[in-house]
This record gives C-alpha cells, sequence and structure tokens, in this order.
C-alpha cells in the first residue's frame, strides 16, 4: 500500500517492499548526485555499496522507505526501529558516547531511526527534503524519531534545524545525534542543545 502526498507536481510514496525493486535504480542515482558530489565526496562506488546495504537493511524491524517522484526518482528516505539493545555496529557506539547509555536507551532504543535522506540538487528548496522527512516520522511512536549527520556539513545541520529537529550533541569527530521536533527529549532539561 502506498501513502501518497502532493509536493507541488512531485508526489511522496511510502512503499511496499514490493515496490522497492522498481525504485532501485533511481534511488542509486539519486544517492550518486547527492553523496558522491560536494560537500561528501564519497567514491563513484559509494552508490552500489549503498544499494548492497539497502538490500540486507530492508531486513530490519520496522523498514520504510518513502521516495519522491515524478517520473523519476527524485529524493528518498529510508527509516527502520532502533532495536531494543542498542547495536555496536557503523556508528552506533558513537551515538551512544554521545547522548549517554541511559538516554540512549530511553530516547533511541524502540525510536523510528532516519537512516538516509537524500533529495537531488535541482530539486532542493521545494519542501520535498521536508516531506520526505515528515512521511518518514509522523508515525513515529510518541514522536520518537532520531538520526544522525556531520557538523562540517552545514547544509544538512541547518536543513534539520528549520525543519524543527533537535541536536542532542556532536562528538569530536563532528558526528552530531538530532531528535524529532515531537521527541520527549525535546523537552527533557538534560538534553543537550
Amino acid at each position: 500500500m502506498k501513502e501518497r502526498e502532493q509536493v507541488s507536481d512531485i508526489e511522496i510514496h511510502r512503499l511496499s517492499p514490493a515496490d522497492l525493486p522498481a525504485r532501485l535504480e533511481g534511488m542509486r542515482d539519486v544517492y550518486r548526485a547527492v553523496f558522491c558530489a560536494e560537500p561528501w565526496n564519497e567514491d563513484e562506488t559509494a552508490a552500489e555499496r549503498y544499494l548492497e546495504r539497502l538490500d540486507a537493511d530492508r531486513r530490519r524491524d520496522g523498514f520504510a522507505v518513502t521516495v519522491a517522484e515524478n517520473d523519476d526518482v527524485l529524493g528518498f528516505a529510508v527509516a527502520w526501529t532502533t532495536p531494543s539493545v542498542f547495536p555496536t555496529t557503523r556508528s552506533y557506539a558513537r551515538v551512544a558516547a554521545i547522548v549517554g547509555a541511559e538516554r540512549t536507551e530511553a530516547w533511541l532504543c524502540g525510536a523510528r531511526e532516519v537512516d538516509e535522506l537524500a533529495v537531488r540538487p535541482g530539486v532542493r528548496g521545494a519542501g520535498v527534503g521536508r516531506a520526505l522527512l515528515a512521511a518518514a516520522t509522523d508515525d513515529a511512536p510518541s514522536g520518537r524519531c532520531w538520526l544522525l549527520t556531520s557538523a562540517h556539513v552545514d547544509l544538512a545541520v541547518r536543513f534539520y534545524e528549520r525543519a524543527g529537529w533537535h541536536r542532542l550533541g556532536t562528538d569530536d569527530s563532528g558526528l552530531t545525534v538530532f531528535v524529532g521536533p515531537r521527541h520527549p527529549a525535546v523537552n527533557d532539561p538534560s538534553a543537550a542543545r
């Protein structure tokens, strides 16, 4: 089943697992246009590796993909439910160090985790990223959603702040953890800003 929302002449679709294969080539092209360019500067093979990772990630609990498209995929968001035992692979250990063990368990475990958000450069500024982010997180239980980005990418940090997301903290490498606008941590006085 697809959930749809109009953004200009661009439609936002929440994909079912059966819908995903038809969008993979477009998602790869968007990934390449965003992350293999300034300011991310990943190598050209990163887009292929992302599709391999996406194939493994689709088995995660709560896995969801939202795409923005007209005739082509113009952007996408990928999210899932963070496990109740916080992982230690990828950047998770660094996230736990930023947030703290107790708050990680309370605020991030069981929350909607936005793993990737990408919008083609030519359609930025039209509300596509914000619509993708909302479609990926609006149904998060109790508003509990989170993501990470790099503090070194001002464009990303400013985007999340304008979208109402709140910074929990940043480590020495620039890894920055944000929680969504309705996340309970937003009103917790112990949350860093």
